[in-house]
């Protein structure tokens, strides 16, 4: 059976692994992400990651990787052509398809990471058989991914989704991104630990529920605005603070999606939370084989 080389960049890390065809995870590693490294050495750790994962597929699984499939977090261009992830200075229009074309002499398909958790939930999780939902990633970062009518929105530049920047606290901290109280200045890993003085491993039951608040904040605008009933949930701080958070944020979006089309709208955990963002950066690759294939 054929193998995609799942590739997910984070902003703390580097997740590399196998996934067939039925979406099967048969192997990972992850590498740290060093921000004191130049983008050369960044990209020769998870080259590092790439190769040994491909040579794992030959001598553990008796396989061939017939495609690479990667979800970065953002912003990218179409296909990975280049990205930019906020979390990661070193790479700013850093050219990731064709390094990573270069080391693996496959074809590269690439998208965002939170959208890449969108097909996979769509596919094998949380939101199998609905047709309208929005997967996200509450993490280092906080991304999103939109599927309407059974499509997953791409936006002009393929960047569609990005609730992340979403306002959810006016004249709130700076963002990254340049604005002020966007989700992911007040909710993201970084900005607990600025606000608290804490690590988000560590959080306190109020900094749990003012996340969750702000996250139903943020995706009751979206349910409202999109005509969504269904918002699956994922990331090391989203499913480490557990009930808490998704019992705040579900009810923020009880008191906020009052429309008659909104109301009643679910936030869950994702239920591909741990190999959900492999499986998403498979599906994209399979996506994108599919679509050279048939052209």
């Amino acid at each position: 059976m054929d193998l995609a080389l799942a590739v997910d960049i984070g902003g703390t890390k580097f997740s590399v692994g196998l996934v067939t065809r039925n979406g099967e995870l048969l192997d990972r590693q992850m590498v740290r992400v060093d921000h004191h490294a130049s983008a050369d050495e960044l990209f020769a750790d998870l080259a590092e990651a790439v190769q040994s994962q491909i040579r794992r597929a030959y001598d553990h699984h008796g396989r061939q990787p017939t495609v690479v499939g990667v979800g970065s977090a953002g912003p990218i261009t179409r296909n990975v052509e280049t990205i930019s992830p906020l979390n990661i200075l070193q790479w700013r229009g850093f050219p990731l398809r064709d390094k990573l074309r270069e080391v693996t002499d496959l074809e590269v398909f690439g998208d965002g990471d939170a959208k890449a958790l969108a097909l996979a939930e769509g596919w094998l999780g949380a939101a199998r058989g609905v047709d309208n939902f929005m997967a996200m990633v509450v993490s280092t970062g906080v991304g999103g991914g939109i599927v309407l009518n059974g499509q997953l929105l791409e936006g002009a530049t393929g960047n569609a989704g990005h609730i992340g920047h979403v306002i959810v606290e006016p004249n709130g901290r700076r963002c990254t991104c340049g604005g002020r109280g966007c989700l992911e200045a007040e909710a993201s890993g970084p900005a607990i630990e600025a606000i608290t003085g804490r690590p988000p491993t560590q959080p306190t039951y109020e900094i749990m529920v003012r996340t969750g608040r702000l996250v139903g904040r943020g995706v009751a605008s979206v349910c409202n605005l999109l005509d969504l009933k269904l918002v699956c949930v994922a990331g090391s701080v989203a499913i480490g603070f557990g009930a808490t958070f998704f019992e705040s944020a579900q009810r923020t979006l009880d008191e906020l999606c009052g429309l008659e089309f909104s109301r009643k709208a679910r936030i869950v955990p994702a239920r591909l939370a741990d190999e959900g963002p492999l499986v998403g950066a498979a599906a994209v690759g399979w996506r994108g084989l599919n679509r050279l294939q048939t052209a």
